[in-house]
């Protein structure tokens, strides 16, 4: 007789991570068929940004939508990139959790190796289509054309078409998905990624052609490349026990401060020395013959153990001054202001914030203030309410900074607040991508942030209501002096024009604060116009010299 217990053996299989997310694909960002369209060209985008930046080129990408029905598009992304071996294109594309990312402590957009091949994998249920991928990655390589599907239950690519193309570039990646997806316009929409995208990235160079085929292009604002990020070792502050333990079973040292010095950021000979007295070991002793007693004392060690913060080279920031130009590009507005924090830790991982402010002009005074949250130059675009960000901004005290606020809610007034996280390893919340972690540190550092921003908001907004407020009495009192020289004189029978002098006098008392408000606003006008100025000069000089050593 089979018991219940065979019976469920025999059901018992292996999943294919591509079997898991395609019936789990909400946690990848495809829960419905608008933001689906808006994850397929973000995930494409991203991984065009992070190609260019590996190259050191100026990014210029072209995103097209083009509409076949109601409920179905092509998707068109194309970079000039150093574009993919052709060994590597069916795994990059075609194979989930794979990529060189993840084992990776720098600033990238990408991390798990999920993005594009989940894409290719949601086409693939909602549609039955191929994705076709075109690249070249040099002016005398032969350019190659894939079209490709996911094999769900082995999570490996399946090639239908490879063959060698004509295609007039030097380099680049080229990529087109058909899906089923829901085109709407609005900030939560590719139209608003990718207006957000060319605010964060000032270097790139965005041609965007909507299903409605009008084209908008969002030029860069700066020659300049960001910063270059270098790779870091784990710091201890950032390692469980499970990883310590996989970490000493993998390493090539042969001593216990060998493994130390070498597997770990910021652990020099002195601090090796410390930690091993500390748990009662030997430097010399052989990593891999550690019991489990011993590493669970050197793990407790290791955290006790005062350790500099990891290094913040392996970040790169936008930089207060360029994230300025990004949001003078694409927002109208009065005043401007930006800050960069320095780099800070959580759980051992470097991460940097970022916060900008653009107040007036012709942003909605009556509404919540706008929040853009970015992690790693890429819009949060959806599930605002889960964020780290959010939290740090709701909890903020905006009233002396001159926005109402009601209790711990997003104050009100004609402003939008951008808040951008640069890190090793953003703690997103799931897989979707879309909210950041609450951790204390982030908030901490956030809130400080916003904090520089706002005394300085605080400055521009009180300078302003007070002149306004003075020229709103100037015109009230002049509007009505006629009728008070009559009534005075009739009740006085002094001359009018006397009583209008002493009148004229008493205004003038009230113009010396304002017309040193106006004195103020056209120094910080001039101060702006010579900045833009310089900032032009620079940018001819350097295309001058680019073109001279051409």
């Amino acid at each position: 007789m089979v018991t219940v217990a065979e019976e469920l053996a025999k059901k018992q299989r292996e999943i294919s991570i591509s079997e898991f997310f395609l019936k789990n694909r909400h946690l990848l960002g495809f829960d419905n068929p608008t933001r689906a369209l808006m994850m397929v060209v973000k995930e494409a985008v991203d991984n065009s940004l992070d190609a260019c930046t590996e190259m050191k080129v100026l990014p210029e990408i072209k995103i097209e939508l083009k509409q076949i029905n109601e409920n179905r598009f092509i998707v068109i992304v194309e970079d000039n990139g150093p574009g993919i071996v052709k060994q590597q294109i069916p795994n990059i594309f075609g194979k989930l959790l794979y990529g060189s990312k993840f084992h990776t402590l720098k600033m990238n957009r990408g991390q798990q190796g999920l993005g594009i091949s989940a894409a290719v994998l949601y086409s693939q249920l909602t549609t039955g289509k191929s994705t076709k991928i075109y690249s070249i990655v040099g002016p005398k390589k032969a350019a190659h054309y894939f079209e490709l599907q996911i094999d769900t239950k082995k999570n490996e690519p399946n090639v239908l078409k490879d063959q060698e193309v004509d295609w007039e570039k030097d380099h680049g990646t080229k990529i087109e998905i058909e899906i089923e997806g829901r085109y709407l316009k609005g900030r939560q929409s590719v139209d608003g990624y990718v207006k957000e995208t060319a605010i964060v990235n000032p270097h790139a160079t965005f041609i965007y052609i909507d299903p409605e085929k009008q084209k908008l292009v969002y030029e860069r604002v700066t020659e300049e490349l960001p910063i270059e990020t270098k790779e870091i070792k784990p710091h201890p502050y950032g390692i469980e026990l499970g990883h310590l333990i996989k970490m000493l079973q993998d390493t090539r040292a042969n001593t216990l401060a060998g493994f130390l010095q070498s597997e770990f950021s910021r652990i020099g000979q002195q601090t090796a020395k410390e930690i091993c007295d500390k748990a009662g070991l030997k430097a010399e002793e052989k990593p891999k013959k550690l019991d489990h007693k011993q590493i669970e004392i050197l793990f407790k060690s290791l955290q006790e153990t005062k350790i500099m913060a990891p290094p913040g080279d392996c970040l790169s920031p936008i930089k207060a001054e360029l994230l300025e130009k990004g949001l003078r590009k694409e927002i109208n507005a009065d005043f401007y202001i930006t800050a960069t924090r320095s780099p800070a830790v959580y759980r051992g991982m470097p991460f940097q914030v970022e916060v900008g402010i653009a107040y007036g002009g012709e942003i909605d005074k009556e509404s919540q203030i706008r929040l853009m949250r970015f992690a790693n130059r890429v819009p949060l675009l959806y599930q605002q309410g889960a964020c780290a960000i959010t939290e740090a901004v709701t909890e903020t005290n905006w009233k002396p900074y001159g926005l109402q606020q009601s209790g711990n809610n997003m104050p009100t007034g004609p402003a939008i607040i951008l808040v951008h996280i640069a890190s090793v390893w953003v703690p997103f919340t799931n897989e979707a991508k879309e909210a950041i972690a609450h951790y204390d540190e982030i908030i901490k550092e956030i809130k400080l942030a916003l904090q520089e921003c706002g005394r300085k908001l605080s400055i521009y907004i009180h300078r302003h209501i007070r002149a306004a407020e003075q020229r709103e009495k100037i015109s009230l009192f002049e509007k009505y002096i006629p009728e008070l020289v009559a009534a005075l004189s009739s009740l006085t029978n002094n001359k009018k024009d006397s009583i209008q002098e002493r009148l004229q006098r008493i205004l003038k008392k009230e113009l010396p604060s304002l017309e040193a408000e106006n004195d103020l606003k056209k120094e910080d006008e001039s101060a702006q116009d010579l900045k833009a100025q310089r900032e032009n000069k620079k940018i001819k000089n350097e295309k001058k010299e680019k073109q001279t050593t051409l």
